[in-house]
């Protein structure tokens, strides 16, 4: 055996054996003695010390008792019994408390934007594809910000089609450098789909990139959207008002105003798609825009797709302290105080019911708790029954690289670390194809 496998053998065996874990008792609250704390434990996952003196926890015997707040109890105390109820009492109160206390809330100043077609060809990646380039301006001003969209369609479509919009990291044009071919090639990591297999199934493909919504580090993330949608005099967004999260949730929404007025798509079978921190955003774009017609959260963990009140990884005091502009300012109140949250994942997961949810975790990506997104999308599942939807159907942990997809919720437990693989794409097709399927 290969020495450099042994280290991953022995994680991916760990990781397992803690998703299959069933404990859910012991301290909430790890604080060790003060001294100097490894970059990382004996399995590679990440050691941090919060400001709060909290250490990256990963036994689950540590995890702590927690109890979630029920998604179908009114804040009155009243139970919610009817989809009808849902609709129009519950939701608008867990969104309310999210535009609060988590990811805040629209300013009414924020600014405009909306995208024009500045380049369009329709021979592109050999006859495979109509490509074209959308260009927006943040604000009134015609210079000001640019966010650039890219979108593909099939081009030997017969009608709208499905369109798959992804929120990316770093890549703008998916097509820049993508296969001739499906399946061409041996595979490298990617951040984007396997564009030509989208085409050649029927789905348009669209991407942006998060940071032209707006900035993503101390230095810069009230310099674009939410700088332009400050006050006279203000300087900084209010405590309930938009944080990073919600910015790119809202340029999403902005992507989508512009595909519904482009008649090669069909705007009512368009999904989001997101990444880590981008994955926490698209659920929530997703809750707050029932346009949305399905969300795939990838390893979005602690604030996304994994319950917060379970003490694995990263938690909220992490979060607080590491990318508090990505909250509203209310939020800090929560660090070292999880059990006061009014809301858990799982709840911004059921925001979205009926509407498909699929979520997906790795086994080399502990920090972002994969058991504790699997155990969110299970608890989201009561508002999916009561909205006439199936559920994940299961409440143990999935078997490792086997997708639970035959319900409006969908979960992969994935073999590897942080990212969507390809497989994912493959359980995410599948999935998805119950939904948005194209006609042939």
């Amino acid at each position: 055996m290969n020495a450099k496998t042994i280290p991953f053998i022995l994680s991916l065996l760990l990781s397992i054996h803690l998703f299959a874990a069933p404990g859910e008792s012991g301290s909430a609250t790890n604080r060790p003695a003060p001294g100097a704390l490894p970059r990382a434990d004996a399995n590679g996952n990440p050691l941090r010390r919060a400001p709060t003196g909290h250490v990256s926890n990963y036994d689950e015997a540590k995890v702590g008792a927690y109890k979630l707040p029920d998604p179908l109890v009114l804040q009155n105390g009243q139970p919610v019994r009817t989809a009808d109820q849902w609709l129009k009492e519950r939701r608008p109160e867990l969104v309310k408390l999210y535009e609060s206390e988590i990811y805040g809330r629209m300013p009414e100043r924020a600014p405009k934007l909306s995208f024009t077609v500045v380049e369009t060809s329709t021979n592109a990646l050999d006859g495979m594809a109509v490509r074209k380039h959308l260009v927006g301006h943040l604000g009134n001003n015609p210079e000001g910000p640019a966010v650039n969209v890219f979108l593909y369609l099939p081009a030997k479509a017969q009608g709208p089609v499905p369109v798959l919009l992804h929120l990316t990291f770093f890549t703008s044009d998916p097509g820049a450098s993508a296969p001739a071919t499906p399946n061409a090639g041996r595979f490298r990591f990617r951040e984007t789909g396997p564009l030509t297999n989208l085409l050649a199934r029927g789905y348009g493909y669209a991407t942006v990139r998060y940071t032209e919504f707006e900035g993503d580090s101390a230095s810069n993330n009230l310099s674009l959207a939410r700088k332009l949608a400050l006050a006279p005099g203000q300087t900084k967004p209010a405590p309930d008002e938009w944080g990073t999260i919600s910015t790119w949730a809202w340029g999403a929404s902005r992507v989508l105003d512009y595909l519904e007025t482009d008649s090669a798509v069909d705007a009512k079978r368009v999904a989001l798609i997101g990444h880590s921190r981008l994955g926490k955003t698209v659920l929530w774009a997703g809750a707050r825009d029932p346009r949305f017609a399905l969300v795939y959260s990838s390893c979005a963990g602690e604030m996304g797709s994994a319950l917060a009140r379970r003490d694995y990884g990263e938690t909220v005091d992490d979060m607080a302290a590491n990318f508090p502009w990505q909250f509203a300012g209310n939020f800090q109140r929560y660090a070292g105080h999880w059990n006061d949250m009014p809301v858990d994942a799982h709840m911004v997961i059921a925001l979205n019911a009926p509407r498909p949810v699929f979520i997906t975790g790795g086994t080399q990506d502990q920090w972002a708790d994969p058991r504790g997104e699997f155990l969110a999308a299970v608890a989201a599942g009561p508002v999916y029954r009561l909205l006439g939807q199936k559920d994940l159907g299961q409440t143990d942990g999935p078997p490792l690289d086997q997708p639970l997809i035959a319900g409006a919720l969908g979960f992969l437990y994935h073999s590897g670390g942080h990212a969507i693989l390809p497989t994912d794409w493959q359980a995410f097709l599948a999935f998805a194809d119950r939904y948005l399927k194209p006609a042939p």
